[in-house]
């Protein structure tokens, strides 16, 4: 027999070779830890204290888009009552308060609402048109 059998060497072990493989896992961890984990805790940990603080008067969103005011507080109690329409007041439940709109941007709200009736309302007078819209066609024609 002048052909010998072949066998199939078996690869040497590193020394390494469980660190190695679990190093990318416990990157990647940390990764997820920082850019996942880390904000979203912080961003609850601010939910909570923006629900803790909620206070009589302060306008509220709800976790179905209903903007209304906050009428009564129980300091121990998970409801709060807030008034939607004039006369029609609701039980909510503090945790579903997804965002608490203080006076201040509430009255800078309203500021922005008439701004825009005032656009809307020269739109409807100028057949269509207002003024920054005016002003951008008109770039774009060449009127000015």
């Amino acid at each position: 027999m002048f052909i010998s059998p072949a066998y199939a060497q078996s690869a040497g072990t590193s020394p390494g070779g469980g660190l190695e493989a679990l190093l990318p896992l416990v990157l990647i961890f940390v990764v997820f830890y920082f850019l996942l984990i880390r904000p979203q805790q912080k961003k609850m940990k601010q939910h909570k204290a923006t629900l803790a603080a909620i206070r009589r008067g302060d306008t509220v969103v709800t976790g179905g888009g209903i903007i209304g005011k906050v009428s009564r507080v129980t300091d121990d109690g998970p409801e709060v009552q807030v008034e939607i329409a004039p006369d029609v007041k609701v039980k909510v439940q503090r945790e579903l308060i997804s965002a608490v709109i203080s006076k201040s941007e509430a009255i800078a709200a309203k500021k922005e609402a008439k701004e825009a009736e005032k656009v809307a309302e020269t739109a409807n007078e100028d057949g269509g048109v207002g003024e920054k819209q005016t002003s951008i066609l008109g770039k774009m024609f060449g009127r000015k």
